[in-house]
């Protein structure tokens, strides 16, 4: 048992999650540990970059344009490694298959950014100091979003792109989200299986709430999300459909919902196609 994780705690957010490995279709392969993914995302052109952002060192794998893009497209992992089992999360949180880096070698912009949730691709003596509620409650707090915030103005910055288009898988989605409700240069939104409503989506799941994390769904009146795509899967039994539509009806956007596919399946497989749906959107402004 990690740190400050009771038991029950455990076991209600670990029903909530995905316990046992998926076999789904058409998913990334699976690898070891991080450095089989640096390799991996090397060989499909990504350089790694860690960032320090706040309290936070996040990796990042980094697609650099040959020449200065206007848009950078930033993708956000989602919340990593497996539970072994209901009462445990992982003691490491560093996904065994990265969906969201294999969307993002999928994408053909020009320029493209990974980035790891907290905690993830750290080394061993990193991990230690490494709160592990970053990746059970407090895995969408203000201070990790606040980090991301940080991280992706200074790769703006770098690579001396414009505007940018978030996209994140699961958990990544949710923060993708709260990242476009406090900027003002996010020309699009995507989510992929994201949990944008996250107190119904505990509920839904009997599992206690997440806290000290922020809801997409609770964000003021007052904020306005730029256009917003969310990809959900038809059979999807961890983030059903029903979580995506009540939080476009409170804040906006368009749910698109995939036949045959379920949470991890076969978002790699169709990314390039689901993708240009997104971009005829961005194109019509």
């Amino acid at each position: 048992m990690l740190p400050g994780v009771s038991p029950i705690k455990a076991a209600l957010l670990g029903a909530a999650f995905l316990f046992a490995v998926l076999s789904g279709c058409s998913t990334p392969r699976s690898f070891r540990d991080a450095r089989e993914i640096a390799v991996w995302a090397g060989e499909h052109g990504f350089v790694e970059t860690p960032v320090q952002a706040g309290a936070f060192r996040l990796v990042a794998f980094v697609r650099k344009p040959s020449i200065p893009s206007d848009t950078l497209v930033i993708y956000i992992e989602g919340d990593g490694a497996a539970w072994p089992t209901p009462y445990h999360p992982p003691r490491d949180p560093t996904p065994a298959r990265p969906v969201s880096l294999a969307l993002a070698m999928a994408d053909p912009s020009p320029a493209v950014i990974y980035l790891g949730r907290p905690c993830q691709y750290l080394r061993a003596d990193e991990l230690e100091r490494c709160d592990s509620a970053y990746w059970t409650e407090r895995r969408f707090a203000p201070e990790v979003v606040a980090a991301y915030d940080a991280a992706i103005s200074q790769k703006k910055s770098a690579l001396v792109a414009r505007r940018l288009r978030l996209t994140g898988y699961s958990g990544g989605g949710v923060l993708a989200t709260l990242l476009a409700a406090r900027r003002d240069d996010v020309d699009a939104l995507v989510t992929v299986a994201a949990p944008l409503a996250i107190a119904e989506w505990v509920t839904w799941h009997k599992a206690s709430p997440l806290k000290g994390s922020l809801d997409p769904a609770e964000l003021g009146e007052n904020v306005r999300l730029p256009r917003g795509v969310h990809f959900v899967g038809e059979k999807d039994e961890t983030v059903p459909s029903a979580i995506a539509e009540s939080f476009v009806r409170r804040k906006g956007g368009r749910v698109e919902i995939i036949p045959g596919f379920d949470h991890e399946c076969c978002w790699t497989r169709d990314w390039v196609t689901l993708l240009k749906r997104v971009t005829v959107q961005e194109n019509a402004k």
